[in-house]
């Protein structure tokens, strides 16, 4: 048997590769986009399609199966491909998926269309994660893992007011319809401005599989399964929050939830910068901000101006949490880095579930809509007792390897 062959080693790098790093960032605004715009136009497809908001409701869960399932199973079956021709087919499947949305005729076949949107959520940003990495100067790994998710970012601050706004007044599939175009916009870009990954190494499907055995993967992603569970729990909910604790009009919300992005994309800056500085402290202490200000967003929600200014900060923890799970993931998964740093994605899902899941159970006990920060909060302290175990595992491991 053969041994993968191994591409002759890329040259360091010192400067940024901006127009790559911008064609993988758009794929992301494409993704955060479609991912976030079928929560605010629930009610809109709910009376096109003639089922109950809670069952229109299936179709945001059936792009979330679609990341969960798509994450391990596209990294594994197509690790021998290059990864410039993986990322463009993954963006085609992308745009496929979300054309099928604006063209589905029934519920079921809407519910198929989302499943398949969400199938190369996970393995883009997995890939995307790894080839900004690559194209980075030296020691600046992070913040190019930041720059691509800063497109998941700011895509809470454009295109999904945007694409809802577009979805409320012309109709639900428009707004699709707008992610589609995205989708296309960023084939093009990636096939003009990406260079050849060469520098990564040829594996094989049992060799990324390989990622499940490694008890500092599974527990890095069981980190981000939990500790992200504090945003989405506040997250989800945050629009009654807002109106009914808050007392703020509802005209206003779409600001505050602007501010929500804005904060993520401050979070993501910040993060890749600690991240570069130390992974394993960047991690402990976006987690440690983010178990803060939930409790503290308890207190918060109660004005106008300071629940405004919570969102903002709930959302800056939360993405400051990502460039360094993303590199951490990187850094244990040896040769299995494409699934490792797939599955971080489908981690982020099985937290959004999570955390609505158990924000509407506490809402459902007539506990009030603060309640699902005291919640964050609880999740956000399990992540860094969790983290904190990962890290002991780690160096207690660490001199058996030498």
């Amino acid at each position: 048997m053969t041994s993968p062959t191994v591409a002759p080693p890329a040259p360091e790098r010192t400067s940024w590769h901006i127009p790559a790093m911008l064609a993988l960032a758009l794929g992301g605004f494409g993704i955060g986009t479609t991912e976030f715009v079928s929560m605010g136009l629930l009610p809109n497809i709910a009376a096109a399609m003639d089922v109950s908001e809670p069952t229109a409701g299936h179709a945001v869960s059936a792009y979330a199966l679609g990341v969960v399932v798509g994450a391990p199973l596209i990294a594994a079956l197509c690790a021998r491909m290059a990864r410039k021709r993986l990322l463009v087919l993954l963006m085609v499947a992308f745009t496929i998926g979300n054309a099928a949305t604006v063209f589905a005729p029934t519920f079921p076949a809407l519910l198929a269309a989302r499943f398949v949107s969400g199938l190369p959520h996970g393995a883009y940003f997995g890939v995307a994660s790894l080839a900004a990495a690559s194209l980075a100067p030296a020691g600046q790994r992070a913040k190019a893992v930041a720059a691509v998710m800063l497109g998941l970012s700011a895509a809470n601050v454009v295109g999904v007011p945007g694409a809802t706004w577009l979805g409320q007044h012309l109709g639900w599939r428009d707004a699709y319809l707008v992610v589609a175009v995205i989708g296309l916009a960023t084939i093009a870009a990636l096939l003009a401005f990406v260079p050849e990954l060469t520098g990564f190494k040829t594996t094989s499907p049992l060799t990324e599989l390989g990622a499940l055995c490694r008890p500092q993967v599974l527990l890095t992603l069981a980190v981000g399964a939990v500790g992200f569970g504090g945003m989405f729990a506040v997250y989800t909910y945050i629009t009654t929050t807002l109106t009914d604790v808050a007392g703020l009009r509802a005209g206003l919300v779409p600001i505050v939830l602007m501010l929500f992005g804005l904060g993520m994309i401050a979070g993501n800056i910040v993060g890749g910068v600690l991240a570069d500085r130390g992974v394993d402290r960047s991690v402990f202490l976006a987690l440690i901000a983010m178990a803060v200000i939930l409790a503290g967003f308890v207190a918060a929600a109660h004005n106008p101006i300071t629940a405004g200014i919570g969102a903002f900060l709930v959302g800056a923890s939360g993405a400051a949490l990502a460039p360094g799970l993303q590199t951490r993931l990187m850094d244990v998964a040896a040769d299995a880095q494409t699934l490792a740093a797939a599955l971080n994605h489908a981690a982020l899902n099985i937290a959004n579930a999570a955390g609505a899941w158990l924000g509407g159970l506490v809402i459902a006990a007539g506990l009030g809509y603060t309640a699902p920060a005291v919640v964050g909060a609880g999740l956000a302290v399990a992540g860094v007792l969790l983290f904190t175990g990962t890290v002991w595992a780690a160096r207690r491991s660490a001199p058996a390897q030498h």
